[in-house]
């Protein structure tokens, strides 16, 4: 009696099977869809059952690097990852036949086209657009096999050496052209304030004489700087005033 026991409780164990809780099992009924089991213990019975289970994870997949011509017709190297994951178990089994390798084909075709829609500078400013274009479509596609795509992000694109070499020369014309911008504006400011200082030094008497005076002053701070003085003419006409002012008191 033991040994018929023994033998019934170790056949029911090899029917078990045990579905995780990130996963779901698919259960056909002599070669027909039964229903999806979730996670837990369940029996399978051999020959008259089958269980397939589905990760119901996050999925990476790499998209391998991919040649494409954008609409300016500029060549260009490109490759993606994409993040999905399985919403329908029975639909992943049933209406794919590898749903892992038909999301990557899928996305594959659909950066070529994608990139080919756009120019090389929108491609380059706008790539996070791109990528919610491509994964809009590739999820719209794959909504019959019960696969909802996450996102799809551009992580490289390769452009040719010469092109690479004419957008640097670009660049580089780009900065000039803002320096010299940058330098005609401080010119501008610089000639504003040297008029204003220029008015109100000549609406002011003697305040051209204490400007020379204190430039003067910061000169000589300098032991090596050798000072020329150019007599200002109004310092020459005040003398002549007091001169006369002299002459005119002796008389």
């Amino acid at each position: 009696m033991y040994p018929i026991i023994i033998i019934l409780v170790i056949l029911i164990l090899s029917f078990l099977r045990q579905i995780n809780q990130y996963e779901r099992g698919v259960m056909f009924l002599m070669g027909r869809f039964q229903k999806v089991k979730e996670p837990g213990w369940r029996l399978v019975i051999p020959v008259f059952q089958r269980m397939k289970k589905i990760d119901m994870r996050v999925i990476v997949s790499d998209v391998p690097d991919q040649d494409a011509i954008t609409k300016d017709n500029v060549s260009v190297r490109v490759n993606a990852v994409v993040y999905f994951k399985v919403k329908d178990a029975r639909a992943a089994v049933i209406e794919i036949l590898n749903y892992r390798d038909a999301i990557s084909q899928l996305a594959q075709t659909t950066m070529r086209d994608v990139v080919g829609e756009v120019e090389l500078d929108e491609l380059l400013a706008n790539r996070d657009e791109i990528s919610k274009r491509i994964k809009a479509i590739v999820d719209k596609a794959s909504d019959p096999w019960g696969i909802s795509v996450e996102s799809v992000d551009l992580k490289h694109i390769e452009l040719p050496e010469d092109m690479k070499r004419t957008i640097s020369k670009q660049a580089e014309a780009e900065r000039e052209r803002r320096a010299v911008i940058i330098k005609a504006h401080g010119e501008v400011a610089a000639a504003e304030n040297m008029a204003k200082a220029a008015e109100i030094l000549s609406g002011s008497p003697g305040a051209l004489h204490l400007r020379t005076l204190q430039s003067l002053n910061d000169i000589s701070s300098d032991q090596s700087n050798t000072i020329v003085f150019a007599m200002p003419v109004e310092i020459l006409k005040a003398f002549e005033r007091i001169g006369g002012k002299e002459k005119k008191t002796v008389m």
